[in-house]
């Protein structure tokens, strides 16, 4: 989010509103995040224009363009763009986030979403978007093939016998001759193998079939959670998931989006809070409320709380996890809309904490140590302020209670400070049986 997080965070006085296009703006937050140590930065994506361009900063550079950029700009820190499945191609994609490796040397991470809504099917010459649970189906054979294509090259394909005229072992090139339900993929990926293996995955999506999907394929999974009892129950439910799916539980790391508004004081932190809140303009809230729930708008009063006959979660075909979400926090806080469209200014459902720097790492150690996550998504409500006042004061109290690290490791990719495995490209080869083109024989 280019000015922040927080919807109204573009109409402070020290904000620009032309920020989401402005490159040296993105190079000052990534270098900002960098000197923090953080593992990654994390780019949200969608094909469509969202809302209405009166709400604010509308508009933003199509992530993997931004991060090739971004790459250059910074050393060490990993960079993370989302991708729909939805309204992609399987070999596209696979080679601009290979490329993407390559240029960053191992930095890249790909955070998979299928893209629920109306809006972005009719970019797409569509009417509406597939059903929940086919879009899921068609992200899981998706996935299947980018590795499928991340896997076409084995490691040591490179040969370079100038003498002879020998670039490269075509026996270690292995196309993936997909055919499925919903993509036909022939031929081997025109990129070599990159640094990772492939990218970091990411997920985001945190319904039923979403976690379903995430227990097979994340690595590192993106969610909403407002209470630690709620972040408790989905880190446990997700990681048996993983283990049910005949993965490592540790294999997933589970990072819920905190929106820390920070102060010297508790009191100074809640008045950044309402001063944000006083400038949410109500009736933009209203609309985005009246997509989220579908139901007509006239039925969202301001000063009354949400009407008692909701579709259920299951009839949602659109961000399910993020409904009941929403749903949950106004029926368990017995909010009124707008307290409802208040809370949800500054995260759209992730948890928004006010207080110091010593209580924000406060919370993020009791979540941490309380088996509700194995790191966060850092969402600071103002940009670039809020990135670093929570660098300058939140991150040398995590260091100093020894649970964050105080420097990098030169050359670490991203996979590896996750703690994940580099893929071995030579055992998914070895499972195909391929046709070796220069001699006709199989290999």
């Amino acid at each position: 989010m280019s000015t922040g997080h927080h919807e109204a965070s573009w109409r402070l006085p020290e904000s620009d509103p032309l920020a989401a296009t402005d490159i040296e703006h993105f190079k000052a937050l990534a270098r900002t995040a960098e000197r923090g140590t953080f593992d990654s930065l994390f780019l949200a994506d969608g094909p469509v224009l969202w809302g209405d361009v009166a709400q604010r900063p509308a508009g933003v550079i199509e992530p993997l363009t931004l991060l090739t950029v971004l790459a250059a700009a910074t050393e060490h820190i990993g960079l993370i763009a989302t991708a729909s499945t939805t309204y992609n191609s399987p070999y596209n994609l696979a080679r601009r986030f290979s490329s993407l490796d390559h240029v960053s040397a191992g930095r890249a991470g790909w955070n998979i979403v299928t893209t629920a809504g109306p809006a972005a099917a009719r970019n797409f010459g569509l009417d509406d978007a597939p059903a929940h649970a086919q879009r899921y189906e068609r992200a899981a054979e998706f996935t299947e093939v980018v590795k499928k294509l991340w896997d076409s090259w084995e490691d040591d394909v490179y040969v370079g016998d100038k003498k002879l005229g020998v670039w490269g072992d075509q026996r270690k090139i292995h196309p993936p001759r997909h055919q499925g339900t919903y993509f036909s993929v022939e031929g081997a990926l025109n990129v070599p193998r990159s640094p990772q293996g492939y990218p970091l995955l990411v997920q985001a999506g945190s319904s039923e079939d979403g976690k379903d999907f995430a227990a097979r394929y994340a690595e590192a999974v993106f969610t909403a959670q407002q209470t630690l009892a709620e972040a408790r129950s989905f880190y446990a439910d997700l990681k048996a998931r993983t283990l049910a799916a005949g993965r490592d539980p540790e294999g997933v790391k589970i990072l819920p989006g905190l929106v820390p508004v920070i102060g010297s004081t508790e009191a100074e932190a809640r008045l950044r809070d309402a001063q944000l809140e006083e400038l949410i303009t109500y009736e933009h809230g209203r609309r985005t409320l009246s997509e989220l729930l579908q139901i007509p708008l006239d039925q969202l009063d301001l000063d009354s709380r949400l009407p008692e006959n909701l579709p259920p979660p299951e009839l949602i075909n659109g961000a399910q996890s993020r409904y009941e979400l929403v749903v949950e926090l106004a029926r368990r806080d017995k909010l009124t809309v707008r307290e409802l469209i208040g809370r949800l200014g500054g995260g759209r459902g992730h948890r928004t904490f006010a207080g110091t720097p010593e209580q924000v790492a406060d919370e993020i150690e009791l979540w941490f140590t309380g088996g509700a996550a194995d790191g966060f998504n850092i969402m600071p409500p103002v940009l670039p302020s809020g990135l670093e006042v929570f660098v300058d004061e939140v991150v040398p109290i995590l260091r100093r209670r020894g649970l964050f690290r105080t420097a990098y490791v030169p050359g670490e990719t991203l996979r590896a400070r996750y703690g994940l495995p580099r893929p071995d490209a030579t055992r998914s080869a070895s499972k195909r049986t391929d046709i070796d083109t220069r001699t006709g024989s199989k290999s």
